[in-house]
C-alpha cells in the first residue's frame, strides 16, 4: 500500500538550505553515499560473524553506476538493508528543532552539515531533482521498498519488487549537475573519495585495447584497495610493499621516498597510517599538502594542517583516524583535545624514526641529509619540542661535505675560532663557487668555513645564536679576514684625513652608479700581503635582507638597497702608489683648494663654537645666516676639490682594475661592466 507523508523537519526549506551551503563542495554526495553503502555492508559483516544472518552472504560489493540518457546515477549495495519502518526512522526524521537554529548553527562551516545524523544521505539533493531509495532488508520475510522524494518535504513510500537484500539509491540528477553524468568525471570522484574503501567498490568494466579502441571486457572494474598498507601490520610488509604502496598514492611521481613511518597507534587516541620522506633535489620540488587525511578509510582531505604539525605538510603519505570526524572545521581543530594529542604524537614519532636512523645507520642518514635537512630546520624552527628532540641530530655540512652534530663542529673550531671576547666564531659561504676567495684566505687562516646554501639556513642561523651562549655565525665574505675572527686590537690605518679623502674620491670614481646598489670605500691595515681591494656586505644587513625574502613582514629590509663595504690596504704597494700618484699629479692644482678650504674649516668651527657658547635664544638671526653662508662655501670648496679627485680617478685605470678584480670576486662584475675589465686587461698586458 502506497504511504504519503511529511518528512519530519520544522523548516519547508531544508533542501534549498542544503544546496546553498554546500554547493562549493557539492561532489562530496557520492563520497556520502558509498560510504553509507558501505557502513551497510560492514553491519551485515558484523551481524554473519555473530549468527544474526541466516543465509551465507557471499562477497558483498557496492556497485556505481550512470545513465546520461535517463539522466541517473545509481548506488547500490548487498548491505542490511531497511524496513518501511527503519525507512520512516532513519530518512524521514531530520531532527532539528529550527530553521533558525540549523542556519545559526552551520552558517560558517555549511561542510559540517554533512555528518549530522541523517544528513549523509541528504547530500544527494545537491545534484538532484528527485532520489529514490529501493530497499530490501535482510530479515527473513522482509518487504521490499520504494522512498521517493522530489526536494520538497513531501515523500512516498510504497511496496517495491526487489529480489536481493541491499539498498539502491537512484538519483535524478537535475540541469544544474549535469557534469557528474560523465564516466571520466564519476570515475575520479570514485579514485578520490573511495579508492581505499573497505568493501569492493565496482564501477562498469575492466577495459582492453582490441581493434584500436578500448572495449568492455566481461570482468567487473573495481576501483579500490581494500587492504591498502597502512591498514596492515608493519610485519607483514616489505619495504617493496611500502614502495609499492608509495606509487599508489603518487603515480605521477619519478622519485622513490627516502624513507617512512608506519604509525598504529590504539590508545589514547586511533590512530593509522604511513608518512613518507620525499626525496628534495631544491626548493621547487617542496609541496603542502600532499598527505591524505582517512576517517575509517574514508578519504576526508589533503588539507591536514592543525593534524600534522606545520612542518611535517612537506611529507607524503596517510594518516587514518577514526576521532577525526569526516567533516573538519579549523575551529574544530584548534580545540579538540584529540586532533592536539594526534599532532604531538606525529611529531614525536617522526624525530625518534630520524633519531633511531641517526644512531644506527649514520652514513645512511649523512647520505640523506640533504633532503632531510630542510624538514628538521622547518621543525626545529616552528616547534620547541621538535628542536629539542633534534638538535642531537641537526647535522652541520662543511664545504667539503662533511658532516658534523652541533658538539662535533663545536669541538673541532673552538680552540681556532673563538674571538677576544670570548664568542666562538662560525665561519660560513652561502656559494663555494662565487665566495671561492674568502673561503681561501679563511682557510690560509686555518678556519673552517660551513655551507648553509638551504632556503632555511638565514633563519636557522639566527635560532642557534640564540639558542647557544657565546655564538656567533659571520659569512666569510662580511669582512675583511683579519675582522672575521677578531682576536686582538686590530693595527691603526696610518693616513691623514687629507690622504683619506683623497683615496675615497678617487676610488668612488669608478664604483658602479644607478644600481640598486650602495658602496662605502673604507680602510684598514691588512698587510702587505693582503688583496689591495676587497668588497665586503655587513651580517646583519645582508642577513636581514635574506630573511627580507622568506617574511613578507621584514618587506622593510627587501626595498633597501644591498649595501657593500670596499675595504682599501693601506699596507699593500699599490694603494700607496695611487695614492703617491695623487699627490704628484694633483698637489699643484688642489694646493690652494686645500689652503682655502683650511681656513674656511677653521672660521666655520669658530662661529660654531661661540654659538654653542651662547643659549639659542641669545643667538641672533645675522649670526645663524652668517654661519649658514659660511658652511656652504666650504662645501663648496670641498666640492671643487672632490671633484678634481674624480676626474683623477675616472682617468686612472689601475683604479678602475683594482675595483672590478673585488667586483668579480664578489660576483657583482657582469654585462657591460664585464666587457669593459676584459678589454683594459687587455690593454694593461699589451
Amino acid at each position: 500500500m502506497s504511504k504519503q507523508g511529511n518528512i519530519g523537519v520544522s523548516s519547508e526549506n531544508i533542501f534549498p538550505i542544503i544546496k546553498k551551503f554546500l554547493y562549493s563542495d557539492h561532489d562530496i554526495f557520492l563520497r556520502e553515499l558509498v560510504s553509507n553503502a558501505v557502513d551497510a555492508t560492514q553491519k551485515l559483516r558484523t551481524l554473519a560473524v555473530r549468527g544474526e544472518v541466516k543465509e551465507d552472504i557471499g562477497t558483498p560489493q557496492v556497485r556505481v553506476s550512470f545513465d546520461s540518457e535517463a539522466k541517473t546515477i545509481t548506488v547500490s549495495d548487498q548491505g542490511i538493508g531497511m524496513t518501511e519502518e527503519e525507512v520512516e526512522r532513519y530518512i524521514n526524521q531530520i531532527a532539528f528543532s529550527s530553521a533558525e537554529e540549523f542556519l545559526d548553527k552551520y552558517k560558517d562551516n555549511g561542510a559540517a552539515i554533512i555528518g549530522h545524523f541523517g544528513m549523509g544521505f541528504y547530500s544527494a539533493f545537491m545534484v538532484s531533482e528527485r532520489v529514490d531509495i529501493i530497499t530490501r532488508s535482510y530479515k527473513e520475510g522482509a518487504q521490499a521498498v520504494k522512498w521517493s522524494c522530489d526536494g520538497s518535504p513531501h515523500y512516498t513510500l510504497e511496496p517495491a519488487e526487489k529480489a536481493e537484500r541491499g539498498t539502491e539509491i537512484i538519483l535524478h540528477i537535475d540541469e544544474e549537475s549535469k557534469e557528474f553524468l560523465a564516466k571520466d568525471r564519476l570515475e575520479g570522484l570514485l579514485n578520490k573519495y573511495c579508492k581505499f574503501l573497505n568493501v569492493p567498490v565496482v564501477f562498469g568494466k575492466k577495459q582492453e585495447w582490441k581493434d584500436g579502441k578500448y572495449v568492455d571486457t566481461d570482468e567487473d572494474n573495481q576501483i579500490n584497495n581494500t587492504t591498502p598498507a597502512w591498514t596492515r601490520k608493519p610485519s607483514e610488509l616489505t619495504d617493496e610493499d611500502y614502495k609499492n604502496f608509495y606509487r599508489e598514492l603518487y603515480p605521477m611521481s619519478m622519485e622513490e621516498p627516502l624513507f617512512w613511518i608506519h604509525l598504529n597507534v590504539d590508545y589514547p587516541f586511533n590512530l593509522t597510517g604511513i608518512l613518507y620522506f620525499p626525496r628534495i633535489k631544491n626548493q621547487i620540488d617542496l609541496q603542502r599538502n600532499k598527505i591524505q587525511l582517512y576517517c575509517n578509510q574514508v578519504f576526508v582531505t589533503e588539507e591536514v594542517e592543525g593534524i600534522v604539525p606545520e612542518f611535517l605538510t612537506l611529507l607524503h603519505g596517510v594518516i587514518d583516524s577514526p576521532d577525526i570526524p569526516l567533516n573538519v572545521s579549523r575551529s574544530y581543530l584548534q580545540s579538540d583535545a584529540n586532533v592536539k594529542k594526534i599532532s604531538n604524537h606525529i611529531s614525536k614519532k617522526v624525530a625518534d624514526r630520524l633519531d633511531e636512523l641517526f644512531k644506527n645507520e649514520r652514513p645512511v642518514f649523512e647520505e640523506k641529509w640533504s633532503s632531510l635537512k630542510i624538514f628538521v630546520q622547518y621543525g626545529m624552527l616552528s616547534d620547541e619540542k621538535f628542536y629539542d628532540r633534534a638538535a642531537k641530530f641537526l647535522l652541520l655540512t662543511d664545504i667539503d661535505d662533511k658532516k658534523y652534530t652541533w658538539e662535533e663542529y663545536r669541538t673541532l673550531i673552538e680552540s681556532e675560532q673563538t674571538d677576544k671576547n670570548g664568542q666562538v666564531v662560525y665561519l660560513y659561504a652561502t656559494d663555494k663557487d662565487k665566495q671561492y676567495n674568502y673561503i681561501q684566505h679563511a682557510q690560509e687562516k686555518g678556519y673552517q668555513v660551513l655551507l648553509m646554501d638551504g632556503p632555511l639556513d638565514v633563519h636557522a642561523i639566527g635560532q642557534m645564536e640564540q639558542k647557544n651562549e657565546k655564538t656567533r655565525f659571520v659569512r666569510v665574505d662580511s669582512d675583511t679576514i683579519n675582522k672575521l675572527i677578531v682576536k686582538h686590537d686590530t693595527t691603526e690605518v696610518k693616513l691623514t684625513e687629507e690622504e683619506r679623502n683623497a683615496l675615497t674620491e678617487i676610488f668612488r670614481s669608478r664604483l658602479p652608479k644607478g644600481e640598486k646598489k650602495h658602496y662605502d670605500v673604507t680602510f684598514e691595515s691588512l698587510g702587505a700581503d693582503a688583496d689591495a681591494v676587497s668588497i665586503t656586505q655587513g651580517e646583519f644587513m645582508r642577513r636581514m635582507q635574506d630573511m627580507a625574502k622568506l617574511q613578507p613582514g621584514m618587506s622593510f629590509y627587501g626595498e633597501m638597497p644591498d649595501s657593500y663595504n670596499v675595504v682599501l690596504n693601506t699596507d699593500h704597494r699599490l694603494i700607496a702608489g695611487i695614492l703617491k700618484e695623487e699627490k704628484e699629479v694633483m698637489e699643484a692644482s688642489l694646493t690652494d683648494l686645500r689652503n682655502k678650504l683650511a681656513e674656511q674649516t677653521a672660521e666655520v668651527e669658530k662661529m660654531r663654537k661661540e654659538q654653542n657658547a651662547k643659549k639659542a635664544d641669545e643667538v641672533t638671526e645675522a649670526e645663524r645666516n652668517t654661519l649658514s653662508d659660511a658652511a656652504a662655501l666650504q662645501a663648496e670648496t670641498q666640492g671643487e676639490i672632490n671633484k678634481k679627485l674624480q676626474e683623477f680617478g675616472s682617468r686612472n685605470d689601475l683604479v678602475g682594475q683594482l675595483i672590478d678584480l673585488a667586483m668579480l670576486g664578489n660576483g657583482l662584475l657582469s654585462g657591460e661592466a664585464l666587457a669593459r675589465f676584459i678589454r683594459r686587461s687587455q690593454q694593461l698586458l699589451g
